[in-house]
């Protein structure tokens, strides 16, 4: 780990700190690429303007299809804007929430499971104790660096267990050694 983090030395993990874009941003980067998820953003940012619960709700399913979504993730994400309009949405205080009590509101929610849920604790909550095993580039960083066995779920979560209570910093160098350029959710 000690190679790892000195190459990402000067980079930090940073939270863009709105709620809503840090998890519209981790439904359009479910089960693709960093670079797609990256581009259908830009598309996103381009054909909305400021991308807030607002300008989502104002805009259609078609509006959303149109710059890469895919059907279900726009809904996802049509549904999110709604709720976070909602006086329900608005009453969560999400610093005051444990991460287990984060991952079970944002999880009642459509299109968000755990992943994405860990996804909103690292990158807009900045927890210091997420350790995503079900994270394919962090299960592929543990098999590169540790060999085979740790990249598999099972073992990848006693491994982790070293880096408590710093599995985000962890996590965050692990993916750092597959891709020298941060993301941010």
């Amino acid at each position: 780990m000690r190679g790892v983090i000195r190459a990402s030395k000067g980079m930090a993990l940073k939270s863009r700190g709105n709620a809503f874009q840090c998890l519209a941003r981790s439904i359009v980067g479910q089960q693709i690429s960093v670079k797609a998820a990256h581009a259908v953003w830009l598309r996103l940012e381009e054909r909305l303007g400021r991308v807030s619960p607002r300008q989502v709700s104002a805009s259609d399913l078609t509006e959303l299809r149109g710059v890469g979504l895919s059907a279900r993730k726009a809904e996802y994400i049509m549904e999110l804007a709604a709720w976070f309009a909602s006086r329900a949405g608005r009453r969560v205080h999400w610093p005051e929430l444990t991460d287990a009590e984060v991952i079970s509101v944002l999880t009642e929610r459509r299109g968000i499971g755990r992943w994405t849920a860990e996804m909103f604790l690292i990158f807009c909550l900045l927890r210091p104790d997420v350790f995503p095993v079900d994270d394919l580039g962090l299960l592929r960083a543990l098999s590169e660096l540790y060999g085979s066995e740790k990249g598999k779920r099972s073992a990848a979560e006693q491994f982790g267990e070293q880096w408590e209570p710093w599995r985000s910093c962890a996590t965050w160098h692990l993916w750092r050694h597959l891709d020298p350029v941060p993301v941010a959710y």
